[in-house]
């Protein structure tokens, strides 16, 4: 899309990253329909986030909104996720957090709906990408939380947890959230995981 529709400076930065973000998981299958949602923290403090409804395959600038910590919209009439609140979350926890992304692939819904309260990655050499690890021997944890339409109550259900997660975490049936100090990083993560889920559903298949 042309630069030229942005606004500029930090946020049309911002909107560039996140619409780049949105098309690279639709690539990947991983935001189908409207599913998932895409963040970025603002110098300001604020957050640029996907309007609630769009597919993030085919954003456009309007189809990024801003909203303050608390997940209010700085313009009156603009529509969040619902699930913004979570974004809010990682971000009030994690002061390093610059980019925030959520994802509904078949590996993380499928995983996730077999059972447990989380998945344990050992063994692979892209473990690596998440922080802290160095090695392919060594386990990595991914907490699984179950669904909640009461985004508040999920959230508080996540908050204990939060400083545990290496790789970040799956919502049962939904999908994953995982970020990064910047996008670039968040994106690495996600396609980590995402590759390491696909991987474990491979294995289940073959028993």
């Amino acid at each position: 899309m042309d630069k030229a529709v942005f606004p500029a400076g930090a946020y049309c930065r911002a909107v560039e990253g996140i619409i780049a973000a949105g098309q690279r998981m639709d690539r990947h299958g991983w935001v189908p329909a409207t599913a998932g949602n895409i963040s970025i923290r603002l110098p300001d403090g604020n957050l640029a986030i996907t309007r609630s409804g769009g597919h993030k395959g085919l954003l456009g600038a309007d189809g990024v909104i801003a909203v303050d910590m608390a997940g209010v919209p700085l313009n009156a009439g603009d529509r969040p996720s619902a699930e913004t609140l979570l974004h809010c979350q990682i971000y009030a926890h994690d002061p390093q957090a610059g980019a925030v992304l959520h994802g509904h692939s078949v590996a993380s819904t499928v995983l996730s709906m077999l059972g447990g309260d989380a998945l344990v990655l050992e063994g692979y050499e892209v473990q690596k990408v998440f922080a802290g690890q160095t090695t392919h021997d060594a386990r990595v944890h991914v907490p699984i939380f179950d669904n909640d339409q009461d985004i508040a109550r999920l959230s508080r259900v996540v908050a204990p947890h939060l400083d545990g997660m290496r790789a970040g975490y799956i919502i049962r049936g939904h999908g994953v959230y995982v970020w990064g100090a910047d996008m670039d990083t968040a994106l690495a993560r996600l396609e980590g995981l995402e590759f390491l889920l696909a991987c474990e559903l491979e294995k289940r298949k073959f028993g």
